[in-house]
């Protein structure tokens, strides 16, 4: 019988997890703070999109982050 081994792109997930939510609400908190935003959100701000993109970015990455923990905790469970 063949082993079953995991991807290495099940790491993936949790990273792009991370990096929207810090582009997100870091964007954002930099936007009310110092009138500026940087990366996906710029980009984002350029295209004219409203300023509630930068929380939605954010909140994308909340998502992406409980779904990479719900999948690994489903992993350990026999």
């Amino acid at each position: 019988m063949a082993k079953s081994t995991t991807k290495s792109s099940g790491g993936l997930l949790p990273l792009f997890g991370f990096i929207l939510l810090v582009q997100g609400f870091g964007s954002a908190v930099t936007e009310a703070a110092w009138d500026t935003s940087f990366g996906v959100c710029a980009l984002l701000r350029e295209a004219q999109a409203p300023a509630w993109t930068d929380l939605l970015v954010g909140v994308t990455g909340c998502v992406l982050l409980a779904l990479a923990a719900r999948r690994r905790i489903a992993r350990r469970t026999p």
